[in-house]
């Protein structure tokens, strides 16, 4: 366990340090903005999707090392996949940072690198600080103009 939270945390501060994808896109065909009022999270997702394939995928905002790392993943996560694929990409994720996949070693490797937020679900603050920048995807995805908020 005491490697598995230092890769945890490792992984973290990498994202947070050094975040893959955050940034503007140009003509982005769809986008959405999150905030977390509990810790003042805010984010933006762009995102390009052709053929129901997302393009290309980024963000922007502030916010905590969680929130960062979890956007950074997340945009590393879904490049390249269909947005089907995308959607269970984020049930999975949910369900793991939510603790519904506790003790279902397939559901955490189906995730890859995002198993690392599996501790997460101890700490019911910070899953609204990792769900944030996926709750805005899924906004994002569905066309909603309407600030994604975890409250």
């Amino acid at each position: 366990m005491g490697d598995l939270r230092e890769l945890y945390q490792e992984v973290i501060l990498d994202h947070n340090k050094c975040p893959r994808n955050c940034r503007r896109i140009d003509n982005p065909t769809c986008e959405a903005s999150g905030y977390n009022p509990l810790c003042g999270d805010k984010i933006t997702v762009f995102l390009t999707v052709s053929d129901r394939i997302i393009k290309d995928v980024s963000f922007e905002g502030s916010g905590c090392a969680i929130s960062t790392a979890s956007a950074s993943m997340m945009t590393q996560a879904l490049k390249g996949k269909t947005v089907d694929e995308a959607l269970k990409i984020f049930g999975r994720f949910h369900d793991l940072v939510t603790g519904k996949t506790q003790g279902d070693n397939s559901a955490q490797e189906n995730l890859g690198k995002l198993a690392v937020f599996t501790g997460v679900s101890k700490f019911p603050v910070r899953v609204k600080c990792a769900s944030l920048a996926w709750h805005t995807l899924k906004s994002a995805l569905d066309g909603s103009s309407e600030t994604v908020t975890t409250e």
